[in-house]
C-alpha cells in the first residue's frame, strides 16, 4: 500500500510513502542526507550493439474500448492534442469486447445469418461510405463462462436456473471447419464447486447438439488450479465418469457409490451427435456442443439428486463455471451500451494515428472468420494503413487451449490473407506470460502454452502465418504494496520472461511485441505517482534491450481513478486525469513517456543503437537501485536515461563507457543536456476519487557547459536523461551504418 500506520509507544504514527517503502529496501542503516556514489559502465563494440530500433516504430501507445462513461475520450479535439504531445507516435487499438466475452459488430451496418429474426452470426457491412464514430459489443446468449475480464456482469448459462438458455461451444473447433478429429479439440465444462465437496453424481440437460463421447472428471491436487503457479495436480475420470453413446436429452450419471471429496469437476467432450434444433439450415449450428444445465450432487431415494450447485442470472447467485469456448452467435437485442469501441473513422481521423500504420485487433475467440476478413477490407478501401493484425485478445484470460486458441488463429488466418497475402498476424496476447499461461487442462507433465501453440503450427506446416508475437506486461498485481521493492524487482522478472520464451522456442526471427504495458491490471495509487513514471521507463529500455521490437503504454487516453476493493490508495493506468469540465491533469506517466520519445530517443526517428549499460548501485538484495539505458542517437549524440528507484537517497553517479574487453573510452567534454523529473516536479493529492497533483512540472532541464567526468546527483525516485557527445575516440559508433 502507499501508505499506512505503524505504533510507536501506544500512539499512532503516520508512516510516509518514502518511509515505508524504505523499511521494505534491504539497505543498510546510512547517512541519508549525503548521496550514495556508483558507477555506471556503458560498454561500446561499434557494429554490434544490444539492438537498433526506430523510435516511431518502437515508442507507442495503446487505445482501448471503454466502458459507456469514457468511451468519447478519444473524440475530444482538446484530449487528442494532449495525447499526442506526450510524443509516442505508433499507436496500437484495443478490443474490450473480447474480454467480455462478447462478439464486435465494428459497423453497426451489416447481416445476420438469419436477417428475418436479426439474429445468428453477424458480419459488419464492408461497403458502407458513413463514417463509423462509435462501435458496441453485443453480449453472447450462448455464454458458458461465469466471469469475464471486462466489466463482469454476466454469466453463463449452464447454471442459471432456466433450461430455456444454453451454453454452446465454438463451431469452428468442429471437424467440418478443422478437418481434425473432434478428440483433437475436446471441448470443457469446469466447475469450480468453492470449497471441498463430496460427490457422487451429475445431472446433465443437453442442448443440440450433444455429446455422445465424453469424461466426467475430477480435480486431485491443489485448490490453487487456476493460479499462476499451481501445484502439480491431475484430472481423474469417476469410476463410472466415462460415457461412450451419449444420446443428450436430460441424463443423471451415478458416478461413484462413495462421494468424492473434490472442488474441481470437469466435464471433456471428445465426440458431437452433430445435430441441430429445428428449423435451422446454417452448418454452424449443428457443428460444437450445446447444454441446458448442470446439476451435481448426491443421490438420495428414488434417484432424486441433492444439488449442491447455485444457480441464478448473475456472477454471484451461481457457482462458478469456466468453458473452453463459446459460440459467436447473438442477437440484435444482445448490444451491451456499457461495452464501447471508438469507430475506425474516430481513430484514423483524429490524428493519434500520426499517419502511421496502426496494430489492429480481430475478434478471433468471440467472432467469425467473415466479420475479420470484412474490416481489413473496409480499411484497405478507406486508405487507412494496418503495421499487422492482433489476432484475438488474451486467450489465457479466457482459459483457452492452445490447439483451440491455433485451430481458431489458422482459420480467421486464411480468411485474413485471402483479403491481403501480405499482412503480417501474431499474437496471442498474453494477458501476463510471468510463469505460465492460464488454460484447461492443467496437466503438469505438459509443455507450455507457447510450446503447444507452435507445436500446432509445426505441425501443419503454418509457421509463416505467424509474423509477431506479442504480449501485455503489468508485473504487479499487489498494487497496494509498497512500490520500492517492487521497483528494485521489476528487471528481473522481465528478463525472466524473456528467458522462458526464450525456451519455449519462440523465433527470435519474428518481432516481439508488448501491446500494453502499465504497473498493473489493477488501480492503485503508485500508477499516478512517480513510481509510475519509473516502471513504464524501465519497461521500454529493458525490453529493448533484450531485443523486443515495440512497446506500446497503456493509459493513453485520459482516465478518472478507481481503486481495488481493500485498498487505500486510488489511481489509475493512465498518463492524463480526467477532469469533470473535459479538462486533463499531467501525470507522471506523461512525463516519462515525453523522456522517452523527445529527449532519450531523438525525435523524428532515425535508427537508434542501444548498448549494455550497468550499474553498481545495488540494495541489500543485490537488485540494481540505479538502471541505465544507453543509445547512440542518429544525431551522433550518446543518450543515458537512469533510473533512479531509492526512493529516500540520492545518489552521485558517474558514466564511464568502455570498450568490449574493459578498456575505458575517454568521452567528449563540452555541453551535457540534463534533464530530470523527481518529486520536486511532482506531488500527489490523496482525496479519495478526488484525489489530484497539487505540484506536476515539467522536468527540469539544464545545460552543463563544460561537462568533464563529474558525477551527476540522481534525486530520491527520479528518471534523468544525459545527452552529451559519446566517446570521441570510437568514430561513427553512433552513425548510421
Amino acid at each position: 500500500m502507499s501508505g499506512g500506520v505503524r505504533r510507536v509507544g501506544g500512539a499512532a504514527v503516520p508512516v510516509t510513502f518514502a518511509a515505508l517503502a524504505a523499511l521494505t529496501l534491504g539497505t543498510q542503516s546510512r547517512d541519508e542526507s549525503a548521496p550514495g556514489e556508483g558507477t555506471v559502465v556503458i560498454t561500446v563494440t561499434p557494429g554490434r550493439p544490444r539492438n537498433v530500433f526506430v523510435p516511431e516504430h518502437a515508442l507507442g501507445a495503446a487505445v482501448d474500448g471503454e466502458d459507456s462513461d469514457d468511451a468519447h475520450s478519444v473524440s475530444s479535439p482538446r484530449a487528442v492534442r494532449e495525447m499526442r504531445s506526450a510524443g509516442l507516435r505508433s499507436l496500437t487499438y484495443r478490443l474490450r469486447t473480447e474480454l467480455g466475452i462478447e462478439a464486435w459488430h465494428w459497423n453497426q451496418r451489416g447481416r445476420w445469418s438469419d436477417p428475418t429474426h436479426r439474429q445468428g452470426y453477424w458480419i459488419s457491412d464492408e461497403s458502407g461510405d458513413d463514417s463509423i464514430r462509435m462501435t458496441y459489443g453485443y453480449r453472447l446468449p450462448r455464454r458458458g463462462s461465469t466471469i469475464d475480464q471486462a466489466n463482469n456482469d454476466g454469466y453463463s448459462r449452464l447454471d442459471d436456473g432456466d433450461t430455456a438458455t444454453f451454453w454452446k461451444s465454438n463451431p469452428y473447433l468442429d471437424r467440418r471447419f478443422t478437418a481434425e478429429d473432434n478428440a483433437r479439440h475436446p471441448q470443457q465444462v469446469v466447475i469450480d464447486l468453492g470449497t471441498r465437496t463430496g460427490l457422487t453424481a451429475l445431472r446433465l440437460q443437453w442442448a443440440h447438439p450433444y455429446a455422445t463421447r465424453y469424461e466426467v472428471q475430477y480435480w486431485r491436487g491443489s485448490d490453487e488450479l487456476y493460479s499462476d503457479n499451481p501445484a502439480p495436480g491431475t484430472w481423474l475420470t469417476f469410476p463410472a465418469g466415462r460415457v461412450e453413446h451419449g444420446g443428450g436429452g436430460d441424463t443423471t450419471l451415478r458416478l461413484t457409490a462413495a462421494p468424492v471429496s473434490m472442488r474441481f469437476l470437469r466435464i471433456r467432450m471428445l465426440e458431437s451427435s452433430g445435430t441441430a434444433l429445428p428449423r435451422t439450415s446454417d452448418p454452424r449450428d449443428s457443428a460444437g456442443y450445446a447444454l441446458r444445465e448442470i446439476f451435481a450432487g448426491t443421490l438420495g431415494g428414488r434417484s432424486t439428486l441433492h444439488d449442491v450447485m447455485r444457480h441464478g442470472r448473475s456472477a454471484r447467485a451461481q457457482t462458478t463455471i469456466y468453458v473452453s469456448s463459446t459460440d459467436p452467435w447473438h442477437r440484435a437485442g444482445d448490444l451491451d451500451p456499457r461495452i464501447q469501441q471508438p469507430g475506425f473513422d474516430l481513430i484514423w481521423g483524429s490524428g493519434l494515428t500520426n499517419s502511421l500504420p496502426v496494430l489492429l485487433p480481430v475478434g478471433v475467440l468471440y467472432d467469425t472468420p467473415d466479420n475479420a476478413a470484412a474490416a481489413v477490407r473496409w480499411l484497405g478501401r478507406r486508405g487507412y494503413l494496418i503495421r499487422g493484425v492482433e489476432m484475438g485478445e488474451e486467450p489465457d484470460g479466457q482459459f483457452a487451449a492452445p490447439e483451440d486458441y491455433a485451430a481458431l488463429y489458422l482459420r480467421f488466418a486464411d480468411a485474413l490473407h485471402a483479403v491481403d497475402p501480405t499482412l503480417r498476424l501474431g499474437g496471442p496476447v498474453f494477458q501476463s506470460p510471468e510463469v505460465d499461461v492460464m488454460a484447461w487442462p492443467r496437466e503438469s507433465e505438459r509443455p507450455s502454452w507457447l510450446s503447444r501453440f507452435l507445436g500446432y503450427l509445426r505441425e501443419r506446416r503454418r509457421t509463416g502465418d505467424f509474423g509477431f508475437f506479442s504480449f501485455e506486461w503489468y508485473p504487479f498485481d499487489d498494487v497496494c504494496a509498497p512500490s520500492a521493492p517492487q521497483l528494485a524487482r521489476a528487471p528481473a522478472m522481465l528478463r525472466a520472461v524473456v528467458r522462458r520464451l526464450d525456451r519455449d522456442g519462440l523465433s527470435r526471427d519474428i518481432p516481439w511485441v508488448i501491446s500494453e504495458y502499465g504497473y498493473s491490471a489493477f488501480a492503485g495509487r503508485a500508477e499516478v505517482e512517480i513510481p509510475a513514471a519509473l516502471l513504464n521507463a524501465e519497461i521500454v529500455g529493458q525490453f529493448l534491450t533484450l531485443g523486443g521490437d515495440a512497446a506500446f503504454l497503456y493509459g493513453y487516453e485520459p482516465h478518472h481513478l478507481d481503486r481495488e476493493p481493500g485498498c487505500a490508495g486510488w489511481g489509475n493506468n493512465s498518463m492524463l486525469l480526467a477532469e469533470p469540465e473535459g479538462g486533463t491533469q499531467r501525470l507522471p506517466a506523461f512525463y516519462a513517456a515525453r523522456l522517452l520519445s523527445q529527449e532519450w530517443s531523438q525525435p523524428g526517428g532515425g535508427v537508434h543503437r542501444l548498448y549494455d549499460a550497468t550499474s553498481d548501485v545495488r540494495n541489500g538484495a543485490g537488485e540494481p537501485l540505479v538502471t541505465a539505458y544507453a543509445v547512440a542517437r542518429p544525431d551522433r549524440a550518446w543518450s543515458v536515461m537512469l533510473i533512479n528507484k531509492d526512493p529516500v537517497r540520492s545518489w552521485a553517479v558517474r558514466l564511464r563507457f568502455q570498450d568490449a574487453v574493459g578498456r575505458s573510452l575517454q568521452s567528449s567534454g563540452g555541453r551535457m543536456d540534463v534533464f530530470q523529473y523527481s518529486g520536486i516536479q511532482y506531488a500527489w493529492k490523496a482525496m479519495g476519487e478526488d484525489g489530484h497533483p497539487v505540484r506536476s512540472l515539467p522536468p527540469e532541464h539544464r545545460v552543463l557547459r563544460d561537462a568533464g567526468e563529474e558525477a551527476t546527483v540522481l534525486p530520491p525516485y527520479s528518471l534523468t536523461v544525459l545527452r552529451r557527445r559519446g566517446p570521441s575516440d570510437i568514430p561513427g559508433a553512433a552513425a548510421r551504418p
